[in-house]
């Protein structure tokens, strides 16, 4: 794949002198899902900004599909598709007039097959004639994707586009954007539901305190950085760990009837064997097992808390 944003050094301070970005470098490739995950505060909506053109950055480059954000502003703007987090549109004007005429403000020719296309892949196409103050909030989401892509923009920015929207609606969503995806328009994704990057993102982006922590493709970054539990249920509940298998760095939990042992994916030796033998040895019994795979909101957490801690 080809890049097709390329952020350099992008840094902004607002008037107030509160630093929102600092020394930002990112790539997005063509045609990918890139999650950009980061708690509240973090620089997400201000990073989207500045690319989108509605934010002037301090510091720093941005070019999409080789054009400067900056300098060739038209150029950019048109290859780029914006669905804010605010629920913002005139609210008398009908579902079909307000997807139209944002296709218009890009200067794009009248395609009223377009826009039947966009309205009826986001099940929009029986409320075209109806007001948007009668919709629901979650109608009111789709409209806004809708308006986002009604100049067909290769590049797609959504920023928390299921908040408030029910579960249903959310699966809705995450389908759309594997279709567009399948398309050919890349995606980037901001949202608060860690488990919406986990189903359909291809990398992810964690910003904290405005810089950018870490970027890896998903896969790779649960293999790299998660972690594997595994719980032994006790035949009989312990008071305390056995000095014997302090080694081990185990938990006891459930008053004492359960044992957790934490180890590396990524470890050539699990160590698991050697457990078993030990906890064997110590005369422990168990009457289960199981183990589970750390998801990658654990990994989220961990990224951000460690931030957190390096500048406290």
């Amino acid at each position: 794949m080809s890049t097709l944003i390329s952020i350099s050094d992008l840094s902004k301070t607002y008037d107030t002198g509160f630093t929102a970005l600092t020394n930002v470098s990112l790539d997005i490739e063509q045609g990918e899902i890139l999650a950009l995950l980061g708690p509240n505060g973090a620089g997400k909506t201000t990073l989207i900004g500045i690319v989108c053109g509605i934010v002037s950055a301090t510091d720093g480059s941005v070019t999409v599909a080789g054009h400067d954000i900056v300098a060739d502003y038209r150029a950019t703007r048109s290859l780029i598709g914006l669905v804010p987090q605010e629920l913002t549109m005139e609210v008398f004007e009908t579902v079909w007039a307000t997807v139209s005429f944002s296709r218009g403000l890009f200067g794009r020719k009248a395609d009223p097959g377009h826009i039947e296309k966009v309205l009826k892949s986001l099940s929009l196409w029986d409320k075209k004639d109806e007001k948007i103050i009668t919709l629901s909030g979650g109608m009111k989401r789709r409209v806004l994707i809708a308006k986002a892509l009604s100049h067909e923009p290769r590049i797609l920015f959504l920023d928390e586009p299921t908040a408030g929207v029910d579960v249903e609606l959310r699966r809705d969503m995450w389908q759309l954007v594997r279709s567009l995806r399948d398309d050919g328009v890349t995606i980037i994704l901001t949202t608060h539901y860690i488990e919406e990057a986990e189903e359909i993102a291809d990398r992810v982006a964690v910003i904290n305190h405005g810089e950018i922590v870490l970027v890896d493709g998903k896969r790779e970054l649960m293999q790299k950085l998660g972690k594997k539990e595994l719980t032994l249920d006790l035949q009989t509940p312990l008071a305390a760990i056995p000095s014997e298998l302090k080694a081990y760095d185990l938990a006891l939990a459930s008053s004492g009837s359960q044992l957790t042992y934490t180890y590396d994916t990524q470890a050539d030796r699990t160590g698991i064997t050697a457990l078993l033998g030990a906890l064997n040895d110590a005369g422990i019994r168990f009457r289960d097992l199981n183990t589970t795979q750390s998801s990658l909101e654990d990994i989220f957490v961990t990224l951000v808390n460690e931030g957190g801690e390096q500048r406290s």
